[in-house]
């Protein structure tokens, strides 16, 4: 599985505070798949869209970016044609407040993965609320598994037998739940580090996640993962 890496230069038109910066950055995404018919159906459809991207770069003190600045974005996926959009349809794209300029595009190597520690908060959905009212850390970390089992699945038209350690600890690194908005709502996540195993079925799950994030809500900017191999 090829893992697709997209830095997209963009030119903001409008200051944007930074709460409100991973709906825009989405938003800005979203616009140019309606100029597709293939890329317009994907877009509707209720499934796992297989990309994540970060916050611009670089961040700002003040929590503000800044009307007439140029920002970077990285944005990763496991799928080719999503990578050639994003590549060379984004650099033509534009929304109120963003406007795309360049992009470079380079495939992540397949090395043994150490462990993935998220840049962005990783957002686990559930009715109950947020999972640390209700669930246990091994459930969290099952609940985890499951989501990569079911990208994986989902994309190659597979089955993975599930009996395997993922891994073998799971560092947090807030205290307190990190909010995100997301539509008017403040959705609560996490960042962590998450050391992955030996077993190859983990390292596979690994290398896909560096692409799709971890968790959910990924294509609004959620559980997006960088890697530190050994």
């Amino acid at each position: 599985m090829k893992v697709f890496e997209i830095r997209l230069k963009i030119f903001l038109l409008q200051d944007i505070h930074i709460s409100h910066i991973q709906t825009k950055i989405a938003s800005f995404l979203d616009k140019g798949f309606l100029k597709d018919e293939e890329l317009a159906k994907f877009h509707e459809e209720n499934k796992y869209k297989y990309y994540s991207h970060d916050l611009p770069f670089p961040l700002e003190k003040d929590k503000i970016y800044k009307k007439d600045k140029i920002y970077t974005i990285t944005i990763r996926t496991i799928d080719d044609k999503l990578a050639r959009y994003f590549s060379e349809v984004c650099v033509n794209n534009y929304t109120e407040e963003i406007k795309g300029l360049t992009s470079e595009i380079r495939i992540v190597p397949q090395k043994y993965i150490e462990c993935l520690y998220t840049l962005t908060p990783a957002i686990l959905k559930d009715d109950k609320g947020y999972w640390r009212d209700y669930m246990s850390l091994t459930e969290f970390g099952e609940r985890l598994k499951v989501n990569l089992i079911k990208k994986w699945n989902q994309f190659t038209n597979e089955k993975l037998d599930e009996d395997f350690e993922l891994y073998t600890m799971i560092d947090f690194s807030n205290k307190v739940p990190i909010a995100m908005e997301y539509k008017n709502i403040k959705l609560l996540g996490d960042k962590f580090c998450i050391h992955i195993s030996e077993h190859p079925t983990a390292q596979k799950l690994a290398h896909m996640a560096i692409g799709t994030g971890v968790c959910e809500m990924n294509s609004r900017g959620a559980g997006f993962v960088n890697y530190r191999w050994l």
